[in-house]
């Protein structure tokens, strides 16, 4: 069955599950979460008028999720993108990273941009195969070694 896109709410339960295991993940894979200013993320950042939560369901079950923050003006950055282990090979990645652009483009950006750390081999493949150009870091995040944007 193909996924279902749902835009939702930072505050919506599966967001914050999703948000929750990524976080899990990250702390299992890194150690624990860094205090850095990227390191948190409010629900309230991921939601109307100035962002959003992408939630992709298979089965009414939330699989895999992302958020949109606002950056400045024209430019959204991308944030908490996870796809739950059990639901990783099957494309779902590029699908909710497609799903996040499109969502910010329906906010007015223009640009979106993102990081992630050099050991999530797949997010990095992924996001270079989408498009996105390396930029000096723009944020800070200490687990980051990756930064990128791209157009809208």
């Amino acid at each position: 069955m193909e996924p279902q896109v749902e835009i939702r709410r930072g505050e919506d339960p599966d967001a914050l599950a999703l948000v929750t295991a990524m976080e899990a993940e990250v702390v299992s894979r890194f150690g624990p979460v860094r205090s850095d200013r990227t390191s948190t993320v409010e629900a309230s950042e991921l939601s109307p008028p100035a962002g959003a939560f992408v939630v992709l369901t298979v089965d009414g079950r939330a699989v895999a999720g992302g958020g949109v923050r606002r950056l400045e003006d024209g430019v959204a950055e991308i944030k908490r993108m996870y796809v739950l282990p059990e639901a990783r090979g099957q494309g779902l990645g590029r699908g909710l990273l497609r799903a996040l652009e499109a969502a910010a483009a329906s906010l007015g950006y223009d640009r979106v941009r993102l990081d992630t750390a050099e050991e999530l081999s797949a997010a990095l493949a992924l996001y270079r195969a989408e498009g996105y150009e390396p930029i000096p870091d723009y944020n800070g995040n200490a687990y980051a070694s990756f930064w990128g944007e791209k157009r809208l």
